[in-house]
């Protein structure tokens, strides 16, 4: 099965971003957990509790579509941990309208 995250950063501007490997979910957690604080991404929520899937969207956010046209092995590594950290073989990122599908 293809395991894969797609990222659309609005019209006509989508990075599709396949994952070779497996990255278990506690390693992946704490990969996103990492670059969120590395890249000093903003809680979406004025409770400011962050779940995984803000994570998710707001580093895609942060580090926008240059990094993952320019960065491969960061494409790959974010692709790994979005789909160990939410256990799906395909997630589609949704950063104009803030939203994840499964």
């Amino acid at each position: 099965m293809r395991k894969e995250v797609i990222v659309r950063f609005g019209a006509g501007r989508e990075v599709e971003l396949t994952a070779h490997a497996d990255m278990p979910a506690d390693e992946a957690r704490r990969w996103l957990d990492e670059q969120f604080v590395a890249h000093e991404c903003e809680p979406l929520r004025a409770s400011g509790k962050v779940l995984t899937a803000d994570k998710v969207l707001a580093l895609a956010d942060g580090v926008g579509p240059e990094r993952f046209a320019t960065d491969a092995v960061f494409g790959e590594a974010f692709a790994r941990a979005v789909l160990g950290a939410l256990a799906q073989p395909v997630v589609r990122i949704d950063v104009e309208s803030r939203a994840l599908v499964y």
